[in-house]
């Protein structure tokens, strides 16, 4: 039974990222506007009066921008975001605001949360700009969804534990009740492992993996992640990414950053010891060679 999941099909992109404005008034700095706190206006980002004042977010990558929520200031001066566009690309000609344009802001009230779909966009740089003499641009929250490639991928593990097999762990369900509810298990031996195969070759900057919640935390503890193109040693070989050296708490969700590297598998796999591998989500973020 999957009721009362918790579904993860797109990450927040933009949390963590660098973001820049122009011009900026007083202390409302352009990195408030990605710091997820939306219903502050202490923790907005604004401009000050400039012509075609704008906000761009680098996001260090380039990324298929799925969906951009803009979330407006919740005590006045909701009129700022009026006709504000949302640019999606990778050029800086003109700031980013020369940019394709995603869409246009017609008005958002005061405190609330506007979805934009850019239905798969590429690019780098996400902008927004007012264009226009002596306009205010000012944001509460700005978040960008990209796709996790995970869900588009299959799955298989060295064994199975009765039902808990290797697909659940990109169901795109990260804790639903129950034991190890939507989970994959393998047998207890020697150097367990699961394989992603993504279908194709991806660059990949996160891996985000989630622990079982009912019990058994300590399993996850020394977990590898691997990427690459090799099946050798079912892909185990693969350059890694990163280790699980903490212990992630039961039911905790924990990110790598895997820099950009490439690879059509992502492997988890626990050397030189004999126990369960167990993953409630393995989530990975990243884009195609554009």
């Amino acid at each position: 039974k999957k009721h009362n999941a918790i579904l993860i099909f797109y990450s927040n992109v933009a949390i963590g990222k660098n973001a820049t404005q122009y011009p900026t008034h007083l202390a409302w700095e352009a990195e408030k506007a990605i710091d997820g706190i939306k219903n502050d206006r202490t923790k907005c980002s604004s401009t000050g009066y400039g012509n075609n004042s704008f906000w761009r977010l680098d996001l260090l990558n380039i990324y298929r921008v799925y969906t951009v929520v803009v979330t407006n200031r919740i005590d006045c001066c909701s009129e700022h975001l009026n006709g504000a566009e949302i640019r999606v690309g990778n050029s800086l000609k003109n700031n980013g605001n020369d940019n394709p344009k995603c869409a246009v802001i017609s008005s958002i009230p005061a405190g609330v949360s506007y979805f934009y779909s850019c239905v798969g966009m590429v690019g780098r740089y996400v902008n927004l700009v007012v264009p226009g003499v002596m306009k205010v641009l000012t944001l509460c929250e700005v978040e960008v969804y990209g796709t996790n490639l995970a869900l588009k991928g299959t799955a298989v593990q060295s064994t199975t534990y009765y039902s808990w097999g290797a697909a659940n762990a990109i169901d795109g369900i990260r804790y639903a009740p129950g034991e190890a509810s939507s989970c994959s298990i393998t047998l207890s031996h020697l150097n367990p492992w699961w394989r992603l195969d993504l279908l194709d070759y991806y660059y990949i900057y996160k891996v985000t993996i989630t622990n079982r919640a009912d019990c058994c935390p300590e399993r996850m503890t020394g977990v590898e992640i691997r990427i690459g193109n090799s099946l050798e040693n079912n892909g185990n070989n693969n350059p890694r990414c990163a280790v699980v050296t903490s212990p992630v708490p039961a039911g905790g969700t924990v990110s790598f950053s895997c820099g950009r590297m490439a690879g059509r598998y992502v492997n988890m796999y626990l050397p030189n010891i004999q126990m369960y591998l167990t993953l409630c989500e393995v989530e990975v973020y990243g884009a195609d060679n554009f």
